[in-house]
């Protein structure tokens, strides 16, 4: 079992070193590319704390899809929380969030010399809702995460820390000029990036 894992990765690191993008016209494979090549995204919430209530809230949160390399991603944007964090506190109120992740996070866009805020440096917006996941999806939730964040196995047990998964509903691409790119959940989830 650990040398086929093995082969796998190694196999990931040459594909990525040499991968390009995918054209602006597969909007879904470029969704599925970005989030797998991110690390952590942009988490909003509507705020149920004092003086901020429902307001929009932005925070970062470490996330991933599975494993680093070609072998690993499911689409699926894991994370790792406490209840104890202020923006799970406002989705124990209301689930709904958006998440954002951007390659300008990667080497691609300062290669290009590219601004964040540039089209070409892309970048996606989720809609849904964070949920924990079940007993059976914990395991593949577990190792997507802590493949790419091993810190995460130390931190307090005393915080309560639970699995969870951002449920995407909408989908929307900036990667390239003309504006917003829609896409569904069935196309995102039918391609691999």
């Amino acid at each position: 079992m650990a040398r086929p894992l093995l082969l796998c990765a190694a196999s990931g690191l040459l594909l990525a070193a040499v991968a390009a993008i995918p054209p602006p016209e597969e909007a879904a494979r470029m969704a599925r590319y970005v989030l797998h090549n991110c690390d952590w995204g942009a988490l909003a919430t509507l705020s149920t704390q004092e003086g901020l209530r429902g307001h929009p809230f932005a925070n970062i949160f470490s996330l991933s899809d599975g494993p680093p390399g070609p072998c690993g991603g499911s689409g699926v944007p894991y994370l790792y929380l406490t209840d104890m964090e202020i923006s799970v506190q406002d989705l124990e109120v209301n689930s709904n969030a958006s998440l954002t992740v951007s390659l300008a996070q990667t080497p691609y866009c300062r290669k290009h010399g590219y601004d964040p805020q540039n089209p070409l440096c892309a970048h996606i917006i989720f809609v849904g809702s964070i949920v924990k996941v079940n007993d059976s999806e914990a395991d593949l939730a577990k190792k997507a995460l802590f493949s790419r964040h091993p810190e995460m196995e130390s931190w307090p047990k005393d915080h309560n820390w639970f699995f969870a998964k951002f449920n995407i509903t909408n989908i929307w691409v900036l990667d390239y000029f003309g504006g917003l790119k829609i896409v569904t959940p069935e196309e995102y989830y039918s391609v691999k990036p």
